[in-house]
């Protein structure tokens, strides 16, 4: 379940990346700038072989352009096209090794993988860059849970909690690590903080049997 939500996360955060950086005044039909909008626009509507068609268009008009690239590569994320989205990433990368959007897209990417030592190493880079950047925190505490690092996905969640306290599913996350350490109170308390914050409802249904469970058990 804990992957279940990160997921859900991920493709939140896929489609936030995909909007990155929407120009206001209307650039040349034809233009880099213009295809970038116009993919922007697909991908706010979901509708991402679109919204990649026309990044690609793109990069045949700007192939030096890194944020084509990483936006993407979002939507090959919220695709299912991984390693598309990675190959993506390391070419935004090698046009501008401080784009932060890159290492937690690249993270994402591997998460989902498997290979949870290189999601800790772009998020780590992504932190190094700027350190109040919600979406690393999230990827690398995915990353330490699924390794059993408990504690330290609990503090980047702590992290998260701390940049930006309204991400309900922040409190889910750090929710199954006491889960996983027998620290029955505190996941039930943030189980309850996610079903106040949440408005997912099929998640929230989730909660409410975690908090039944745990509370039982604890009778």
């Amino acid at each position: 379940m804990f992957r279940r939500i990160a997921m859900v996360f991920l493709a939140v955060l896929s489609l936030s990346l995909a909007l990155l950086a929407v120009g206001c005044s209307a650039p040349p039909e034809g233009s880099a700038e213009w295809y970038f909008n116009q993919a922007s626009r697909f991908a706010k509507q979901g509708n991402y072989e679109e919204a990649i068609a026309n990044y690609t268009e793109a990069i045949k008009v700007e192939p030096l352009m890194a944020k084509l690239y990483v936006n993407r590569a979002a939507a090959y994320l919220s695709l299912g096209q991984y390693d598309l989205a990675i190959a993506d990433c390391d070419k935004a990368l090698s046009l501008d090794s401080k784009l932060t959007l890159a290492y937690i897209n690249r993270a994402s990417a591997y998460n989902v993988e498997g290979n949870y030592d290189l999601a800790i190493a772009d998020c780590n880079a992504a932190i190094e860059i700027n350190h109040k950047l919600a979406e690393a925190y999230i990827n690398r505490s995915y990353a330490y849970n699924r390794q059993g690092e408990y504690y330290k996905s609990i503090a980047d969640c702590n992290e998260v909690i701390e940049i930006d306290p309204s991400i309900a599913q922040t409190y889910y996350h750090r929710a199954y690590n006491y889960k996983a350490l027998k620290k029955n109170d505190e996941a039930v308390a943030d189980f309850q903080k996610f079903i106040s914050l949440s408005d997912d409802d099929a998640l929230i249904r989730t909660a409410q049997q975690e908090i039944a469970q745990l509370s039982a058990a604890g009778d």
